[in-house]
């Protein structure tokens, strides 16, 4: 780890160092090749800083640092070493390498034009719960970028592909209820969700910017609560916030891998800017030839997963389904169904017929003439 506090090799012009409180720039500075400068006071940016080839050090062990100003610094190698935190008021690009060594970049949140900027592929490393970019991160290049991103002291990176990063994507990761956003002007209802979706996390999100088509990757740990979602990681999957539908849709699962504890899922392709924020949901969808059962019913009249739905069930009109509840009492039974079931009770050995049936998850069991039998777990959600 270098320790510089002094400029070597560099062109400095019309600056103040305003009584060691700030580096202040006003016209044109310049670190040159194998020039290197270790910045232990607030850097101001009002002129031209972007130019750099050299080194740059932001270095404090009790203080925080602060760099703002009219126009974004670009440095060409930058080591981060300060651990009450480097603050950014304006952006600040890397053109070459950064290392985190002690302490977070963060970014308002609250502008998220603001940001910690790699560019032309600029690698970094160092980064773990104690170390990334507490806000928003960019990147312009040609490779597959991991955003270095994180909150509340917890690394949570998220992935795009090359071509995602031609022209320029950015993002953050928040954790926090997306029903209750701090810094957005909305907020975004976890049961307002699309079809193939019956469940949406309440502990985190990402913002995801960016105009040109992608898969992300999302990670998790076990503060993320994956089980409240899915038992099984095949039914976990990456969801948006549609800004023209305002509700939740499936973003799909390609990958997935890790245990409900530490992990990562991958999406369909999809475009960040037709969604404010991504997170987890889950959907439980049975495939069997040219039927598609969906295992989760909201019957709440808005429209979506309002009754239990076998799609291609018009093909089989000789079949019956049985519905029983945890103890195996059938709540349901119809010889001939055709997608109506709602939810309530309607089997001969139930107590209360005729009213709904609570939350929770239920069993079925669906038999089609000359076919195998089928069955498995369905979820009731209101």
């Amino acid at each position: 780890m270098k320790k510089i506090i002094f400029l070597t090799t560099c062109f400095l012009s019309s600056f103040t160092p305003f009584a060691q409180e700030a580096f202040h720039n006003f016209g044109d500075v310049q670190i040159h090749n194998q020039g290197a400068i270790g910045f232990h006071v607030d850097v101001i940016n009002d002129g031209s800083f972007d130019q750099n080839v050299g080194f740059t050090g932001f270095y404090s062990d009790t203080e925080s640092l602060t760099v703002s100003g009219d126009n974004r610094p670009v440095f060409h190698d930058v080591e981060i070493d300060v651990a009450n935190d480097l603050f950014l008021e304006v952006s600040m690009g890397v053109s070459n390498f950064q290392e985190f060594v002690n302490g977070r970049v963060q970014t308002p949140r609250d502008r998220k034009n603001v940001s910690l900027d790699y560019i032309d592929d600029a690698p970094y490393l160092g980064e773990n719960d104690d170390r990334y970019v507490d806000g928003y991160a960019s990147m312009t290049g040609l490779l597959d970028f991991t955003f270095p991103v994180g909150d509340d002291f917890r690394l949570r990176p998220m992935s795009i592909q090359s071509q995602a990063a031609v022209n320029t994507a950015n993002g953050a990761y928040y954790f926090e209820d997306p029903n209750s956003p701090n810094f957005f002007p909305g907020s975004f209802n976890t049961n307002n969700f699309g079809d193939l979706l019956f469940g949406i996390s309440t502990f985190e999100f990402w913002d995801l910017d960016g105009d040109v088509e992608t898969r992300v990757t999302l990670t998790w740990d076990d503060n993320s609560n994956i089980p409240t979602l899915v038992n099984d990681l095949t039914n976990l999957r990456v969801v948006g916030w549609d800004r023209n539908l305002e509700q939740w849709v499936n973003l799909g699962n390609t990958s997935v891998s890790g245990d409900l504890n530490n992990g990562q899922i991958i999406s369909e392709l999809m475009i960040p800017d037709n969604y404010i924020v991504i997170t987890f949901g889950t959907s439980d969808i049975l495939l069997d030839g040219d039927l598609e059962i969906f295992t989760a019913v909201s019957p709440n009249g808005d429209g979506l997963n309002d009754t239990f739905i076998i799609q291609g069930i018009a093909q089989f009109p000789n079949n019956e389904l049985s519905i029983f509840n945890r103890w195996g009492v059938e709540v349901y039974n119809k010889k001939g169904y055709d997608n109506s079931w709602a939810g309530v009770s309607e089997g001969r050995a139930t107590i209360a017929k005729g009213e709904e049936l609570p939350v929770g998850t239920y069993y079925y069991v669906f038999k089609i003439e000359g076919r195998k039998d089928q069955a498995g777990y369905l979820y009731i959600n209101r």
